[in-house]
């Protein structure tokens, strides 16, 4: 029993003993690890350790730390776990580097480097985990890669030497087709370049890294100096021999061809010219169906020399030569050979059938083997490595069905093939895990498609081209979604069908209305279209309705685009129809027109023959038509002659003065009264009386009943400005030096002494009427006047460029003229001859007869005397610059005339100072200094 019940006196307490008492001892890492051990909870032990190994504890101590702590608290001891891997990997990473560090350096002590051991060497120190970006990586990574461009560099000189070699040759060979002079003339300076050649290959092959080179590069310039070598010895021969022929008529003659041929006609021997041989001539057609057979058994026996096939390469080859036996002479030398080449070919095979298809199967062997045995950068992917390995088993297939089987050669290449065949495997693999994946994207966003169309009903905001857009960007995530396999997609397809269309249901309803609503718009386009007269304020609001339709509810484009059309089409002819009917207006009125057109063609043909004279007349021709003289012209020519006539022309005068008269008093503009006075007959306008004078002739005719008698004219504005009427009070005016007169000032008197205006004024046109374009040009007919109809399009246009045209043309020829005359004028200056002067009109309007006198005379005269004074006033009065040397001398005399201010400029005395420059002698400088004066001051 256990004494639990105080009430048992008779049971003894147990002694207790210092032995069997339990203490907390201390770990003995402890003290070192800052009391971690003696924490009571995981957190003060976490802290305790982070603060112990911020003291940067050695990796002994640390491993035993994490010993015993490991198995106590687990939380703790991951931080001596990360601090003990991250030593070690520094560790790894020291030692790989100093591998990879001994490793560069063995590259670089080498006397050869292999170019592709180095950059291997960059390869795989980042495959091992060397730290390349750290010292001493960094320094041999880079001294790794400048003497690989060393290298490279001095590989690309060698390629560059052995051009320069090539065009040295080609440069001798040249010279050899060239007369031996001009050898000789170049000999030197070709001795310089091929001598300049060697030193640079001899600095290339003295080049530390010249072992470095790839073996090939060694042998290109060994071939190439000697190839240079020989070519330049052989030249150099030639041209001594050549210089000693031509010096000794017995020394022997060059070898070159060229050079000897100019020797012997030096020497006076005759020229052999070589005969060459002609072949018979054959029937352009015979030749041709002769080398079409050859041809066609020469490719049959190559065909089956290449599949291996004896038996039929045996058959192939008697057709080849029963062909050359019939055909051999026709046929050229070429072809001849490649046949007997094919029958040799053919020959050897015949009883090695299976020595060539083990050939063949060899071959595929090694196509097979290298198939995995490719570069890095060159691997085959998995589609194209299952596609080439299926041709290869074809082609062995094919090469069995022609010799017999080789079972030891099956087998290697049905084990490359095995061994090729794991890449696609693993491809196949990828792909059904891609495969899988977009399937389960593609049912995702089906699922979303689904969800979208619950949630949206109908758009949002009425934004129903924001509606279709998200329906497209669906149809975009669809067709992006990744390859599935056939079956996959024929699974797939229906469901989002589906769900599309349950998407896009609200917005098809919308579109059909829409589509009933274009068509309803269509129709009243049509409507419009086909009323007589177009209304334009209809046809913008039925476009409008049309815009608005379409920018709500939005339809393909195709579509769209096919009902804007139907929509546009009836209103587009419409306004053709509109237009049409414009033009025939428009052609109607073509007489005035085509003799407007006539007179711009006629302009047009005088500015392409560049004659000024006849530029201006056909100008003035132009001027005409658009004034309408032509056709006054016209028709005064069809008007009834004046001894014919007579009395009928002064009765029309008489009711012409009369119109005059009437329009006056009705207080018409004056411009109208101007037509009426401009078309009276040339007998009234050699009458010199006013127009109230003339008195009506005899009628031939009984005379009609008596009129009113006119009243007398009296010349009076036609003007119907306020204040001009005589019913009207003239308007407050403005007095003063620049107002008008007032009433009873000075000049008063004078004006009312003045009298009524005489009737001859009455009809000048006012200063203050409308001028009118050349659209507006009234003609002046016979008859009563008429507003003249506008000019059409075309007639406007090719008459106004026809004008700008000409205007240009005349500024050429001003400007021709004008250089002309500048350049004449500076040759008689050369010549001291004032004949040779221009002419005054040559000279232009800026030139007077006194000053050319003055300068004929100068150039009459002796040169004498300085012009540089003269020719610095000068430029000063054309305002061109001097030249650099001269312009302290101008700033010098502008300070003198500007103390002489009573003298005249440099512009009003130009003339005198270009006498003073054309008496003295004649300098090119000056003279080009002269022109560009001259050039501004004769320009008209």
């Amino acid at each position: 029993m256990f004494p639990f019940s105080a009430l048992n006196k008779t049971v003894q307490a147990p002694e207790v003993t210092p032995a069997s008492v339990k203490t907390n001892e201390p770990h003995p890492l402890d003290a070192m690890t800052g009391g971690a051990f003696s924490a009571h909870t995981s957190g003060e032990r976490t802290t305790r350790i982070r603060d112990w190994l911020a003291t940067a504890p050695s990796a002994e101590h640390m491993q035993s730390v994490f010993k015993e702590l490991s198995g106590k608290d687990k939380g703790a001891a991951k931080l001596l776990r990360e601090k003990l891997e991250e030593i070690k990997r520094s560790k790894s990473q020291e030692s790989i580097a100093q591998e990879w560090a001994d490793k560069a350096q063995a590259l670089l002590d080498l006397a050869k480097l292999n170019i592709a051991d180095a950059m291997a060497w960059q390869r795989d120190a980042a495959k091992a985990g060397a730290p390349l970006s750290k010292e001493p990586l960094a320094t041999l990574k880079g001294q790794l890669s400048d003497r690989v461009k060393v290298i490279e560099d001095l590989q690309h000189r060698v390629q560059v030497q052995r051009e320069a070699a090539v065009l040295l040759a080609q440069r001798i060979e040249v010279l050899s087709t060239k007369p031996w002079r001009d050898a000789q003339a170049v000999l030197e300076a070709l001795h310089a370049d091929v001598d300049h050649w060697q030193a640079q290959a001899v600095a290339l092959s003295g080049d530390a890294n010249w072992p470095s080179v790839e073996s090939k590069f060694p042998p290109l310039l060994d071939a190439s100096r000697a190839q240079l070598l020989l070519v330049w010895d052989a030249f150099k021969s030639a041209l001594t021999q050549a210089v000693a022929a031509a010096s000794d008529p017995a020394a022997a003659l060059p070898p070159v061809p060229v050079w000897a041929d100019e020797l012997r006609v030096a020497r006076g021997v005759p020229l052999e010219v070589a005969v060459k041989p002609q072949k018979a001539k054959v029937d352009p057609e015979i030749k041709a169906q002769a080398l079409s057979i050859v041809r066609e058994a020469l490719l049959k026996l190559e065909q089956e020399v290449a599949e291996g096939h004896g038996k039929a390469s045996a058959g192939a080859a008697g057709a080849l030569r029963n062909a050359l036996k019939e055909f051999g002479k026709i046929i050229d030398d070429k072809l001849e050979n490649q046949a007997h080449a094919a029958l040799a070919a053919a020959g050897e095979l015949e009883g090695w059938q299976r020595w060539r298809a083990d050939q063949l199967r060899e071959e595929l062997v090694a196509k097979a083997e290298g198939l995995l045995k490719r570069p890095e950068g060159q691997a085959i992917g998995g589609r194209k490595m299952q596609e080439s390995l299926r041709t290869l088993r074809d082609q062995w297939k094919q090469t069995d069905q022609g010799g017999v089987p080789n079972h030891g050669l099956w087998k290697r290449f049905d084990d490359a093939c095995n061994e090729a065949y794991k890449v696609v495997e693993a491809w196949l693999e990828k792909v059904k895990a891609e495969s899988a994946e977009h399937r389960a994207q593609r049912l995702a966003l089906i699922e979303e498609v689904n969800a979208w169309a619950a949630a949206n009903p109908v758009a949002l905001d009425n934004d129903w081209k924001g509606f279709n857009r998200l329906l497209h960007q669906f149809g975009d995530r669809w067709r992006e979604g990744g390859h599935v396999g056939e079956k996959m997609f024929a699974e797939l397809q229906p469901l989002w069908k589906a769900a599309i269309d349950k998407a896009a249901a609200p917005l098809e309803a919308l579109q059909k209305q829409s589509l009933a609503t274009r068509h309803a718009l269509i129709d009243e386009a049509r409507a419009l279209g086909a009323e007589p007269v177009l209304r334009i304020d209809a046809v913008k609001a039925l476009q409008q309705r049309w815009q608005a339709e379409t920018h709500v509810v939005p339809l393909e484009r195709r579509q769209e685009q096919k009902l804007w059309d139907a929509f546009r089409k009836p209103i587009d002819e419409a306004f053709n129809r509109k237009t049409a009917e414009r033009e025939k207006a428009d052609a109607a009125l073509g007489e005035r027109d085509r003799v407007v057109l006539d007179a711009a063609k006629a302009l047009e043909a005088a500015n392409a023959a560049g004659d000024a004279q006849l530029i201006r007349s056909a100008m003035s021709a132009l001027e005409a038509a658009l004034r309408g003289q032509a056709q006054a012209k016209a028709a005064q020519a069809a008007l009834p002659t004046p001894e014919e006539n007579e009395s009928n022309k002064a009765l029309a005068t008489v009711d012409t003065a009369q119109i005059a008269i009437n329009k006056v008093a009705e207080n018409e503009p004056s411009e109208a009264l101007s037509g009426q006075a401009a078309q009276v007959t040339p007998e009234s306008a050699e009458a010199s009386t006013p127009i109230e004078s003339v008195e009506p002739a005899a009628p031939l005719e009984p005379p009609a009943p008596p009129k009113a008698a006119p009243r007398p004219v009296v010349a009076v504005r036609g003007d119907d400005r306020p204040g001009m009427k005589k019913t009207e009070p003239a308007p407050m005016m403005r007095g003063g030096k620049f107002g008008d007169r007032k009433e009873g000032g000075r000049d008063a008197a004078r004006d009312a002494g003045r009298g009524p205006r005489d009737a001859s004024f009455a009809g000048r046109p006012d200063d203050r009427a409308p001028r009118r374009d050349a659209r507006d040009a009234r003609p002046f007919a016979a008859g009563p006047w008429q507003e003249a109809p506008r000019l059409g399009d075309t007639a406007f246009r090719a008459q106004r460029d026809a004008l700008e045209h000409a205007q240009l043309a005349l500024r050429k020829l001003a400007a021709q003229a004008h250089g002309e005359a500048l350049t004449q004028l500076l040759a008689a200056w050369e010549q001291r001859s004032a004949e040779q002067m221009p002419s005054l009109q040559e000279l232009g309007s800026r030139v007077t007869a006194a000053g050319r006198g003055t300068w004929a005379k100068a150039l009459a005269q002796a040169p004498a005397g300085d012009a540089s004074t003269a020719l610095l006033r000068l430029e000063m009065a054309a305002e061109v610059p001097t030249p650099a040397e001269h312009l302290s001398a101008r700033r010098l005399l502008q300070l003198q005339l500007l103390t002489k201010r009573n003298d005249p400029a440099p512009a009003q005395t130009w003339g005198q100072d270009t006498a003073v420059v054309l008496a003295s002698q004649f300098e090119a400088g000056v003279a080009r200094r002269l022109q560009n004066v001259l050039k501004v001051m004769l320009k008209p």
